[in-house]
């Protein structure tokens, strides 16, 4: 058989029978009328046929909720830290120490043996200039790599889909949660968001029960949603200082039909078959803490093992918001994020996988200088972020900021790096694409590999 003919009945197949079949007994009349335009629209488009097994792969972990970077990386022999906090400070006896001036917090015992093994880098000092300090607007600008004062629609993640990855399948980006992030959103959709494969059920083909209402339209955008605000303010596992879960960034839905319906194909043609049997194909083969965020990573896992031809996972621990009573709650949440990325990365090993995998950390801001009447921190500024990865240049990059006095603002640390600096580090130099296109201009990309 002729490869042309063959690729153009395969698509014609995909995006006719599949799509068709999922959606055209409960399709509302408007999403009717615009169905064969989209069809000719995709039938254009190359599917991707790389089988997972080979490329490099971008795990992002956000630390939701401001982390606070003081105490995470702690210049324990710093005067004016050790004035600031005068019962949060963490003193020399207590650190991980990495050299003379610096320390992990305790609970980061799986990152400093990560750091030991030369697996880990920590990039200092990173912010923005004129930092928001409201967690949704900061991790909107995070997310979109926009300025302060500009408002992007689309994701940094979302135009790299866009710049390069063409015709690639919707499970070119993975987020490991109910709310897409806006990271992803982009000019063309693609990218899927599942809790577990067991409960993904985008392409279902059955019909609805005699008597039953069929409107595929509300079901789609109920997936597809975020959380309301409300409930991701409110969210709270009862611990003191938890009061963050998760922060998607202000996500706005725009576009037209023939827009929300070519999300809706892009996402068909990945069945829940499809997703359930790359997850079982792999088993874990790392023991992993009891937490959502492990859970996230062991799926993550499964699908690399499994060949799922992702290019970008997306996973969130949420908490980070430690206004009082900090000192528990930080160290349980950097001891499950440090543990759990630890069993990961064992995970990937056993696998073979982990020289194609990098593993960066952000959050949408850190904690000011000085602690709280609370036992706190409130909402700062400048913090580090970690990469982790078999093939990286270790060790520290950047310049830890100044904490004197008269060199903060308002209270926070001024930034020493700008993140989109990173972001243009691992664009080039792991996902190798260029870097200006995605964040609209030129920033030094930091070396990383």
């Amino acid at each position: 058989m002729n490869p042309a003919i063959d690729l153009k009945t395969r698509r014609e197949f995909l995006r006719t029978s599949l799509l068709g079949g999922a959606l055209t007994w409960t399709v509302p009349s408007f999403i009717s009328s615009t169905f064969s335009a989209l069809h000719d629209e995709a039938a254009d488009r190359a599917t991707q046929i790389t089988t997972g097994q080979d490329g490099r792969i971008l795990v992002v972990l956000q630390m939701a909720g401001g982390n606070d970077g003081l105490n995470t990386v702690v210049p324990f022999t710093n005067d004016h830290y050790l004035r600031a906090r005068p019962r949060l400070k963490l003193a020399a006896d207590a650190v991980l120490k990495v050299n003379d001036e610096f320390g992990f917090h305790p609970g980061l015992t799986a990152l400093k043996e990560m750091f030991d093994a030369a697996h880990l880098r920590v990039i200092q000092g990173v912010g923005y200039p004129n930092p928001n300090r409201s967690h949704f607007r900061s991790t909107e600008i995070w997310q979109t790599a926009s300025d302060a004062n500009k408002f992007e629609k689309h994701g940094w993640l979302g135009r790299y889909f866009d710049n390069a990855c063409v015709g690639a399948d919707p499970t070119v980006g993975v987020n490991i949660g109910r709310q897409m992030p806006q990271a992803f959103a982009s000019a063309k959709p693609v990218g899927v968001s599942l809790d577990s494969p067991e409960n993904y059920r985008f392409a279902d083909l059955d019909r609805p029960m005699e008597g039953e209402t069929a409107s595929s339209e509300p079901f789609y955008r109920k997936l597809n949603r975020p959380a309301p605000l409300m409930e991701l303010e409110g969210r709270n596992d009862g611990t003191s200082g938890d009061t963050i879960g998760a922060v998607a960034g202000g996500t706005k839905f725009t576009g037209s039909p023939l827009d929300y319906l070519e999300r809706v194909a892009l996402d068909a043609q990945v069945s829940s078959d499809k997703i359930l049997a790359i997850s079982r194909k792999a088993a874990n083969q790392a023991t992993y803490p009891a937490s959502p965020l492990a859970n996230s990573l062991k799926l993550i896992a499964r699908l690399i093992g499994g060949g799922l031809p992702t290019r970008v996972f997306y996973a969130s621990q949420g908490g980070y918001d430690t206004h009082t009573n900090q000192a528990g709650t930080h160290e349980r949440l950097l001891k499950d994020m440090a543990d759990s990325v630890k069993a990961f990365v064992a995970d990937l090993k056993a696998q073979g996988n982990f020289e194609r995998v990098l593993i960066m950390t952000f959050s949408e801001f850190g904690r000011r200088v000085a602690e709280n009447a609370n036992g706190g921190t409130d909402h700062g500024a400048a913090a580090p972020m970690f990469v982790i990865g078999d093939k990286i240049k270790t060790g520290f990059l950047g310049k830890y900021p100044s904490l004197a006095p008269e060199d903060l603002a308002n209270g926070d640390l001024k930034f020493t790096m700008d993140f989109r600096s990173v972001y243009a580090g691992v664009l080039e130099g792991w996902l190798n694409t260029a870097s200006a296109p995605i964040l609209g201009r030129n920033f030094e990309p930091v070396g990383l590999v």
